[in-house]
């Protein structure tokens, strides 16, 4: 730090910016407009890398010392006496964000990525680049957008470089990048500021660019299998298909309140009553609820249903679906510590999960008496070990809990962390009372045919066979609604269309939702939710 009788070194922001409008003022001044327009004949850095020719840059050497030689030996020698000089280099046109940038004077060297490649070197030389292009490299700022075209060679380090005959602006930034090493280090401005932290992160584009690849792989999975996409409105009516606290609006047009949908099930349904037999949709839900590291309000599920299934068919459906994506994303990281193609091994924080595998299958009860040591019908035992472990056995308005939420809350407290993160693992079979909307076991009615994945230590997909029944299900859904208070009835509804829908006739079905969010933390390798999702939910700015 400089004494107060020494003038300060640093370069405050400001001054970096109006280097930079200084700069843009001086590119105009060029004849250029700084902000560029377009260009059809750009190739992605890195086919631009990939098109560099040994054999011709070898042979354009080898014709530039022979020129020198004869030079050499005839100083004399008029231009047009030279041997001719062959240069058969591939020539490309690129465009990118530059990361780097150093000015030797005659010689201007610039690195650029895009979304193809971290970085691509330019060389930019007075000799032969043109005027303009050799007066924008000199005003060009590191974060500016800016297309090169040349021939393409190696340096004597070995580095493909495009040789530039010609430089152009294509957008100049006026805000000072974060630092080149780094990235963009502060968490929550990545978030806040997708768009910077995209191009300084390369992580971010990789991880992005491969969600997009899994939702395509589970597409084209689903689509294999006879499922055909459709779409359901985000805009409903009524908020139904989950127990959640949806988002309110109000539609001026017809003057009636409207709801963000929380779930598309009951519409995919009406389609399954229409005829069309396996549907499904990939798209966002919405609920009014928490934010964490495994919850947005806005998210994205692939949900589906099959007629004549049950919760074992959806079960499969989903395991080819996950191998699927596991398979590209194993391709795609390939070479990174951990990942293993053949064996389908995806690393995860400090785990490995297992995706190659069959997926572990338990029952509920199963799994609770295994870590508990009683089965789930010993109520006593079971809230005196509630009572032991600080769990309340009292609900929010100091009422008793019901057994079967005391069972409930012993199991998702303590059996379910017990779960083997790297072994993705199916828990079926839960109590019925938990699930008043599943099918039943015809063999057992006390248990719904419901399967529950999880993976990672994370649940990622709720599995059902589905009620047909209008009545039972009518009865179900004013039996969910009996006893309630106002609030709650805002955000479970009895929806009389779709009984409607089901008396018309709906065929025997499996259905499920897979939380896209969740598949892909785990397939990148990301701890948080809103790193998988380009503008995650955040406290607006002061």
């Amino acid at each position: 730090m400089s004494s107060e009788n020494e003038p300060s070194t640093e370069i405050s922001t400001s001054e970096y910016e109006r280097q930079r409008l200084e700069n843009r003022e001086a590119v105009r001044a060029l004849g250029l407009d700084p902000y560029g327009g377009r260009r059809d004949d750009l190739m992605p850095l890195a086919q631009a890398w990939a098109a560099y020719d040994e054999a011709s840059d070898k042979a354009h050497q080898e014709s530039v010392a022979a020129q020198k030689a004869t030079k050499k030996d005839n100083p004399d020698i008029s231009a047009a006496d030279l041997p001719a000089l062959v240069d058969d280099r591939p020539r490309v046109s690129v465009a990118g964000r530059v990361k780097l940038h150093r000015d030797g004077g005659k010689l201007i060297w610039m690195n650029l990525r895009d979304d193809t490649r971290e970085s691509f070197q330019i060389a930019v030389s007075k000799k032969d680049c043109d005027e303009q292009g050799f007066g924008v490299a000199k005003k060009t700022d590191l974060g500016d957008i800016i297309i090169a075209e040349g021939p393409l060679m190696k340096t004597m380090k070995g580095e493909v470089t495009l040789w530039a005959s010609s430089v152009r602006p294509a957008s100049k930034s006026l805000v000072v990048p974060p630092a080149k090493h780094e990235g963009l280090a502060d968490i929550e401005l990545r978030y806040r500021q997708r768009y910077i932290d995209l191009w300084a992160t390369p992580q971010t584009m990789r991880t992005f660019q491969l969600r997009s690849k899994i939702v395509a792989a589970v597409r084209k999975h689903l689509e294999s299998e006879g499922f055909v996409e459709v779409e359901t409105p985000m805009l409903q009516v009524q908020a139904g298909g989950a127990a959640a606290r949806p988002f309110e609006t109000h539609m001026n047009a017809l003057d009636i309140p409207l709801y963000m949908r929380i779930a598309p099930e009951l519409y995919l349904k009406r389609l399954l009553v229409g005829g069309m037999p396996r549907v499904f949709e990939i798209n966002r839900n919405f609920r009014n609820e928490g934010l964490d590291k495994q919850h947005n309000p806005e998210f994205t599920m692939v949900e589906l249903y099959q007629a004549f299934g049950d919760y074992h068919t959806v079960m499969g459906i989903t395991e080819g679906i996950v191998r699927a994506a596991a398979t590209l994303a194993c391709r795609e990281r390939a070479g990174e510590d951990g990942v293993d193609a053949e064996g389908l091994f995806v690393p995860w924080g400090d785990i490995s999960i297992d995706f190659g595998s069959p997926f572990e299958r338990v029952t509920y009860a199963e799994l609770f008496e295994r870590v508990l040591g009683f089965p789930t019908s010993d109520i006593e035992r079971a809230r005196s070990e509630a009572e032991s472990r600080g769990i309340k056995l009292v609900n929010e308005s100091g009422e008793r809990l019901d057994d079967l939420f005391v069972i409930n809350e012993l199991f998702e407290d303590v059996a379910e962390p017990t779960l083997d993160p790297g072994k993705p693992t199916w828990i079926m079979d839960y109590p019925s009372a938990l699930s008043p909307l599943t099918r039943p076991k015809p063999s057992d009615l006390s248990i719904a045919e419901r399967a529950d994945l999880f993976v990672g230590g994370m649940e990622i997909g709720p599995h059902y066979t589905e009620l047909n029944d209008p009545d039972v299900q009518e009865s179900k859904f004013r039996g969910q609604l009996a006893g309630i208070d106002d609030e709650e009835s805002t955000f479970r509804t009895f929806d009389a269309d779709f009984v409607r829908a089901l008396k018309v006739g709906m065929p025997p079905a499996g259905g499920m939702g897979l939380g896209i969010d969740r598949l892909t933390m785990v397939l990148t390798n990301q701890q948080t939710i809103r790193d998988v999702i380009l503008f995650p939910m955040m406290r607006p700015e002061a």
